[in-house]
C-alpha cells in the first residue's frame, strides 16, 4: 500500500472527488496546497500540481458547458416566447426584456428604420429612465447603433463615451448621457441579409463584453429577427383580412342595396302597370324611404303629397337636371322628373336629411318610373283630348244646331257643359301654334279640361271652381304656356258659362280680349274683360257697366259715402271745366283751396295716375256711365 505521504494518489482521488462534485475551484487549488503541509515530496508535489492545473482546466470547460446550456435554455425560453406572441409591441418587448435578462444589463433597447427619413428610431426600451434617450434617432453610420445599421455587423464597447471608433453626435451623446449609459452593445436583426433593427444592452458602469456574450446577443437577434418578421406578416395579414372583411360587407351591403333598389322598382312599375295614380306612387315611395313625398307636374303644381309651390326648388331642380341625380335642397332631397330632356315635374322627399346611397338611387328610380306614369297619364290624356276636342270644335262651330246633342255628347265623354266653365283662348306666333296645341294638353294635365285648336289659336274649356277669377287663370295659363314653348303666348279669357251657346259667346269675348291685349301692345299677357278697364265694358258681352264703375270709382264712392263728403262731384266738376281750379270751384261754390284739398285726397285714394291721359279717361267715361245709370 502506497505512503500517503510519498504517493499522488490519494491527492488524485481527492481532485477526481471535488470535480464530479461540482466544488469550486478554490476548493481545487487547497489539495496541493494541503500536500506540501504534510511535507510531499518534490516529485509528488510536481505530480499533484500538474493534475490540479488539468483539473481546473476541466472545472472552467464544465463550468462553460454549463453556462452555455443555461445560456441556450435561456434563448430556447426566449424563442418559445417570441413564437407564442402574436402582437407585434408584445413582441418588441419580449425581444428587449429578454435581452436584459440574458445579459444581466441595466437597460436593453431596440431600434427600427424609418425608410422615410433614412434613419432608425427608438421603439422599445427596458429598464431606461430619460426621455430625450428614448426619443433618439440615429442617422445611418451615427454612434454605436447607426454603425451597426450600416454595417449589419455586432459592436461592442466598455465605455462609449471615450471609444473614438463611433462617429459622435450632439443628439446622441446628450441621449447616452443622460441615460447614464458606458458600456453598450448592439447587435443587428438580419432578415435574407437586410436589416430590420437593431437589439442594444447598455450597463451603466463600465463593462468588457465577453464573445460569448456578443455571441449570446446575436443569437437572440436572429431568434428576434424571425419573431418580428412573423408578427409583422401577422399583422399585414390581420389588416388585409379586415380590409377584406370590410369590403366584403360592402359588397354584401351594395349587393342588398341593389336587391333592395330592384325589388323597389319592380313594386313601383307593377303600382304603375296596373293603373295606380300619382297620389298611390307617392305613397308607396314615402312607405319605402320612410319620409314624406311631394309630385309636382313641371309648372310646380302639386300632384301628390303635401308642401307649397315648387318655385323655391327652382336652383335644386337646375342642379338635379343638369347633374343628373337627387339633390340635397335644405332639409329635403329633390329630383327631376325628366323625360328626356323635357322636365315633367319634380320628386321631393321630406323628413329624411340623411339619404345614404342606397336610398338616394332608390329616390332616383323613383323619379323614372315616375316619368313613366306621368308620360302614360299625358299619352291617355291627349288621346282623349282629342276625342273631346271634336267635341269643342263643333261646340264652337254651330253651337245652336243641336244644343242637346252637345251636351249629351259631352256626358258621355265626361264633359258636363251644363256646369259653369271658364273659356280661354291662346295664341302663339305662327311658327310656333303646332307646339301650342301639345303645350295646351301638358297645361290641362290633371284637370277636367280639353283643349283643341280652333281657327289661329288653340282654344281651352275648363270646369269653373271659383279659386281664381278669369283673368288670374288666363295670367296664369299665359305664363305656363310660354314657359313649355319658350316663346309669348298671349292669353285672353270669357266670362264664365254653362250650355253650348253661352259657352260659344264666352268664347268669342275671349277672342275679343286676344286682339285688345296684342292692340294695347301687351303680347304675352294673360287676361279679361274685367281687366282691361273700360275696353273691357266695350269688348264683353254682358257689357259690365256696374261693375266698370264699381272698380273705377270704387274708392271715392265708398269714401263719400262713409265721410259725408262730395269727392266724385268735385271730380266730375274738375274734369267738366278742362282741369280749371278757378271755374271748378265757381262751379262747385266753395274756395278754390278746398277744390285743392279735395283734390289730394282723391290722389290719396287713386294714386299719382289718375290724372294721366288714359286713367283720366277711364275716370271721365265712368263718371259719364255713372250718370247715365242713375247712380
Amino acid at each position: 500500500m502506497d505512503d500517503p505521504d510519498t504517493s499522488s494518489a490519494p491527492a488524485l482521488r481527492r481532485l477526481l472527488g471535488l470535480l464530479a462534485s461540482g466544488a469550486a475551484a478554490e476548493d481545487l487549488a487547497e489539495v496541493p496546497a494541503d500536500a506540501r503541509r504534510r511535507g510531499a515530496p518534490p516529485a509528488v508535489l510536481d505530480e499533484i500540481d500538474e493534475a490540479t492545473r488539468q483539473a481546473l482546466g476541466v472545472h472552467r470547460t464544465l463550468g462553460q458547458h454549463r453556462r452555455r446550456e443555461a445560456e441556450l435554455t435561456a434563448l430556447f425560453d426566449t424563442a418559445g416566447d417570441l413564437a407564442a406572441s402574436r402582437d407585434l409591441d408584445s413582441v418588441l418587448r419580449a425581444i428587449v426584456r429578454r435581452a436584459r435578462m440574458l445579459l444581466g444589463t441595466d437597460t436593453a433597447y431596440l431600434t427600427l428604420p424609418d425608410q422615410a427619413a433614412g434613419d432608425t428610431y427608438m421603439r422599445v426600451t427596458a429598464g431606461s429612465v430619460s426621455e430625450l434617450f428614448q426619443t433618439l434617432r440615429l442617422g445611418l453610420g451615427d454612434g454605436l447603433g447607426g454603425l451597426v445599421a450600416q454595417t449589419a455587423r455586432p459592436y461592442a464597447t466598455p465605455d462609449y463615451r471615450t471609444d473614438e471608433r463611433f462617429h459622435h453626435t450632439g443628439r446622441i451623446d446628450a441621449g447616452v448621457l443622460d441615460e447614464g449609459l458606458v458600456a453598450i452593445i448592439g447587435v443587428p436583426l438580419l432578415l435574407g441579409g437586410r436589416v430590420i433593427g437593431v437589439l442594444f444592452a447598455a450597463d451603466r458602469t463600465p463593462r468588457a463584453f465577453s464573445p460569448e456574450e456578443v455571441a449570446l446577443l446575436c443569437s437572440l437577434a436572429a431568434h428576434a429577427a424571425i419573431a418580428l418578421d412573423t408578427a409583422r406578416s401577422l399583422a399585414d395579414t390581420r389588416a388585409a383580412l379586415a380590409e377584406l372583411n370590410a369590403a366584403n360587407a360592402v359588397v354584401q351591403a351594395h349587393a342588398a342595396a341593389v336587391q333592395r333598389a330592384e325589388q323597389a322598382h319592380d313594386r313601383l312599375t307593377d303600382l304603375v302597370l296596373h293603373g295606380a295614380e300619382v297620389p298611390d306612387l307617392a305613397a308607396e315611395l314615402a312607405a319605402l324611404l320612410g319620409g314624406e313625398v311631394t309630385v309636382r307636374d313641371a309648372g310646380g303644381g302639386r300632384l301628390a303629397g303635401r308642401g307649397r309651390d315648387g318655385k323655391a326648388l327652382a336652383e335644386a331642380l337646375a342642379a338635379s337636371r343638369s347633374e343628373g341625380h337627387a339633390v340635397r335642397h335644405g332639409e329635403s332631397w329633390v329630383c327631376a322628373v325628366l323625360a328626356g330632356q323635357e322636365p315633367l315635374g319634380s320628386l321631393q322627399l321630406h323628413g329624411r336629411p340623411d339619404l345614404d346611397h342606397a336610398d338616394r338611387r332608390l329616390f332616383e328610380r323613383a323619379a323614372v318610373v315616375t316619368a313613366l306614369l306621368l308620360l302614360l297619364r299625358r299619352s291617355v290624356a291627349e288621346a282623349e283630348n282629342r276625342v273631346r276636342g271634336e267635341l269643342l270644335t263643333d261646340l264652337l262651330t254651330a253651337p245652336g244646331r243641336d244644343p242637346a246633342g252637345l251636351t249629351a255628347r259631352g256626358r258621355r265623354l265626361g264633359v258636363d257643359l251644363t256646369r259653369p266653365h271658364l273659356v280661354l283662348v291662346a295664341e302663339a306666333a305662327a311658327e310656333d301654334r303646332g307646339r301650342l296645341a301639345g303645350a295646351a294638353v301638358r297645361h290641362l294635365f290633371g284637370t277636367r279640361g280639353i283643349s283643341a285648336e280652333h281657327g289661329e289659336a288653340v282654344v281651352l274649356l275648363l270646369p269653373e271652381d271659383g279659386s281664381r277669377s278669369p283673368g288670374q287663370l288666363a295670367a296664369r295659363a299665359a305664363d305656363r304656356l310660354a314657359a313649355m314653348l319658350g316663346s309669348p303666348v298671349t292669353v285672353g279669357a270669357g266670362r264664365v258659362a254653362a250650355g253650348p251657346v253661352a259657352l260659344a259667346a264666352s268664347h268669342a269675348e275671349a277672342v275679343r280680349c286676344v286682339r285688345a291685349l296684342r292692340v294695347l301692345g301687351r303680347t304675352g299677357d294673360g287676361a279679361s274683360a274685367a281687366d282691361l278697364g273700360f275696353l273691357g265694358v266695350l269688348l264683353g258681352d254682358g257689357h259690365r257697366v256696374d261693375g266698370f264703375v264699381a272698380d273705377t270709382l270704387g274708392p271715392l264712392l265708398e269714401y263719400d259715402a262713409r265721410r259725408g263728403t262730395e269727392l266724385v262731384r268735385t271730380l266730375r266738376a274738375y274734369f267738366a271745366c278742362g282741369g280749371s281750379l278757378t271755374r271748378a270751384k265757381d262751379q262747385l261754390h266753395v274756395h278754390v283751396n278746398t277744390v285743392v284739398q279735395r283734390l289730394e285726397r282723391i290722389e290719396a285714394l287713386l294714386g299719382h295716375s289718375w290724372n294721366q291721359p288714359g286713367r283720366a279717361l277711364e275716370l271721365q267715361l265712368a263718371l259719364r256711365l255713372q250718370l247715365l245709370t242713375g247712380g
